[in-house]
Order: C-alpha cells, then sequence, then structure tokens
C-alpha cells in the first residue's frame, strides 16, 4: 500500500480536464495528478499553464508517458476506440487503469482488455459515476432485498439527451463510425445500459432493436432507438432514447410481483403491493379487482459523489483493497446490449446474447469502410462542462 497514489490523466478533452482539476486540487484523498498525457499540441497549449510544472509533467509522448515512472495508476478519457489499447498497455507497465465510460466501441476489444486486467493484479475500474446517485443506490438496494419481488417488466425512456446540430459540428471524431464507432447508444446511454444490468444482474437473453440512423441531425450514426429484450425468466424490457426531442423525458420504471418502482424527477416512487400479484391471483375469485397497493415516497439521502465517488473508490481499492463500485470488466456489458441493439437493426432481426462478436465487427467495419458521410466541423467550445 502506497500512501500516495500517483495518477496520470489519458487525455485532456472535457471530461479528461475534469478528472484532471479534481486530482490536481487535491478533492481525491490519498492521491495526486503527476502526470498528463495529451497528444494534440494546440490542445496541450491550452492546458500546460493551469498545472504546476513542479507537480505535474505534460507529455505528447504515449511512450515516455508510460515509460516515466511518474505515475502508479491512469484515467483514461480519449475518444471511445482507444480505451481498450491505451489500458491493455498501461496493465502491462504495472498501472492500475480507471476508464471512462465506454470501455470501448465493441465487445471483441473490450474482452481482450478484460483478459489483460484479469493476467494481472492491479485495479481496474469502469467510470460508472451513476451507481453513486443514491436515487439508483436505493433502487438497486430495494431490488437486492427482494422488496419489489420477481422482475416483470423494465422501462426506460431516456430522450433528455437533446443535442443539437452544432455539437455534432464540435468535433471532427463526433457522430461517425471511424471516430466514434455509434451515435446515442455509444456516446450518452452506457450509463443506463450498464444500469439496467447493474440494477437487477440480469442479462438479457435476446434484443430486437431499431435504430435510426441521422434521423434528426445531419450525422451518419443512431439518434433514435427504440429496443425490445426478453430475460431467461420471462421478464421484459423496452429501451428508447433519442437525442433529437425536446423536452426529453427521463423515466426508470421497474414492475416487480410485489409492485412497481418509479424513478422520474429526482424523486423515487414505490407502489407496494400488500401481498404479491401471484398470491392474488391464486385466491382471488371476485372477477374484476387488483391487488391492495400503497404509494410510497421513498427518502432517499446521501449526495451524489459521482466522478469523484469513483475515483475515491478507485484509490481506496489500489490502497486498502476496498471492493470496487464499477469493477471494470462489467464495462463489456452494457456495450454488449449496445452492439445488440446495432446489430440488430443492420441485421434486421433478433440478436441473441451473448452475441456473436466477429459479425458485429464486421457489420461495424462495413459501416466504416462504406461511409459516404462528409463531416463538417466547426471548432468552437461547448456549454455542458463535463458531458460527452
Amino acid at each position: 500500500m502506497t500512501e500516495i497514489t500517483r495518477i496520470g490523466v489519458v487525455g485532456l478533452g472535457n471530461m479528461g480536464s475534469a478528472h484532471a482539476d479534481y486530482l490536481y486540487e487535491g478533492r481525491i484523498k490519498g492521491a495526486k495528478l503527476t502526470a498528463i498525457l495529451e497528444e494534440r499540441v494546440d490542445r496541450i497549449k491550452e492546458i500546460e499553464h493551469k498545472y504546476s510544472e513542479e507537480q505535474v509533467t505534460i507529455f505528447s509522448d504515449e511512450s515516455a508517458f508510460f515509460q516515466s515512472d511518474l505515475v502508479d495508476a491512469v484515467i483514461i478519457a480519449t475518444p471511445h476506440y482507444s480505451h481498450p489499447s491505451l489500458a491493455i498497455t498501461a496493465f502491462k507497465h504495472g498501472l492500475h487503469v480507471l476508464v471512462e465510460k465506454p470501455a470501448g466501441v465493441y465487445t471483441k476489444q473490450v474482452r481482450e482488455m478484460n483478459e489483460e486486467a484479469e493476467k494481472s493484479t492491479l485495479v481496474f475500474s469502469m467510470m460508472y459515476n451513476q451507481r453513486m446517485n443514491p436515487l439508483y443506490l436505493k433502487l438497486r438496494e430495494m431490488v437486492q432485498s427482494n422488496e419489489l419481488g420477481s422482475i416483470r417488466r423494465i422501462n426506460w425512456i431516456i430522450t433528455d439527451w437533446y443535442r443539437s446540430q452544432s455539437y455534432y459540428d464540435s468535433s471532427d471524431w463526433r457522430a461517425t463510425w471511424e471516430g466514434e464507432g455509434g451515435g446515442v447508444l455509444i456516446n450518452q446511454c452506457p450509463h443506463q445500459l450498464d444500469l439496467m444490468y447493474w440494477l437487477t444482474d440480469m442479462i438479457p437473453s435476446r434484443i430486437r432493436a431499431f435504430c435510426h440512423f441521422g434521423k434528426y441531425r445531419n450525422i451518419e450514426v443512431e439518434d433514435d432507438v427504440t429496443a425490445y429484450a426478453e430475460y431467461a425468466n420471462g421478464a421484459t424490457a423496452v429501451f428508447v432514447t433519442t437525442t433529437g426531442e425536446a423536452p426529453g423525458t427521463n423515466r426508470l420504471e421497474l414492475t416487480g410481483d410485489r409492485g412497481k418502482i418509479v424513478i422520474e424527477h429526482d424523486q423515487l416512487t414505490f407502489w407496494r403491493l400488500r401481498e404479491s400479484e401471484t398470491t392474488f391471483n391464486e385466491r382471488y375469485s371476485g372477477g374484476f379487482g387488483m391487488p391492495e397497493s400503497w404509494k410510497c415516497e421513498v427518502p432517499v439521502g446521501g449526495l451524489n459523489l459521482a466522478h469523484e465517488g469513483i475515483t475515491q473508490n478507485f484509490v481506496r481499492a489500489i490502497q486498502f483493497d476496498e471492493p470496487l463500485v464499477a469493477p471494470g470488466n462489467e464495462g463489456i456489458i452494457g456495450l454488449t446490449l449496445s452492439n445488440a441493439m446495432q446489430l440488430s437493426t443492420w441485421t434486421d432481426g433478433w440478436v441473441n446474447l451473448p452475441i456473436d462478436e466477429e459479425l458485429y465487427a464486421k457489420k461495424l467495419n462495413e459501416q466504416i469502410t462504406q461511409s459516404t458521410f462528409e463531416k463538417k466541423t466547426i471548432k468552437q467550445s461547448l456549454n455542458v462542462k463535463g458531458s460527452h
């Protein structure tokens, strides 16, 4: 156990800058920012005045960064495709790794990252900061303690991701198959796709999805998705998302044998059945009728520690072997759902899980090689700090 964990941030875009700032400001106990890897020369000129040369060394060369012996761990916050390869390089240099979402673009490359992590004894975590949200922590607690009974249905409509054309035009890698590997599923929704698994410990057995590509914006990737999933226990799920509607909705609904839970407008509401639906149905003979239910506004306490909470947990896992809130090897699960939704659209049919990783990689490569899309780029800063 080291007294101070020296952390290097790889990639100083929106999220990388946010991570570097709170580390540099000392907001993570037991850790400090000691190095930055940023390959863009113009970006280095923008950031070099922010950090003390005595404390933070800025690198533009990847090999020099990893061979510097200035860091014990890295936070990877680069464009999506490079996450697995950078993580693998870090593991081979004996460094602990915290990866920004998504874990990667396609599961084949993420599986290779997971295998490299497993061969090491190093700490590997994902920046799934929504796992620190008290609302979802409370919901998970209720599901895991069986207050909801067996899960029957999951509905999540999350359409409050509104993005203008200027957002997509702000960078040449955004919303392209070659630069980003997808749209709303790979960029905005990794947290929700992760939570669908984490809240329930359930992974679908098959998925049928309908993705619309460039429906609302001049982009080549998906910006509107409706997906239907089936689980081995008979439960189903519907997932709806887009970046082209305003005002949007964020409503998560879980229905079980013991009632219904809804999270919307930062409030958790539990319609609790006094007896299970199964028991009621077996005994009831009155025709019309339903189990008695109580509407409970569930108190949710605590602060949302968000990104800093995940990073603090990462550091404590390194120093004190604290269990990880978001183990890195779980990053592949939400990505599998994303890949399956795209693959279902491309093949116009059901996709069984685990997916055919070779087929997905082939279809993704076809999108890249056959693309005729011409990206219009307007260099500008984004209004929302910390957003992807």
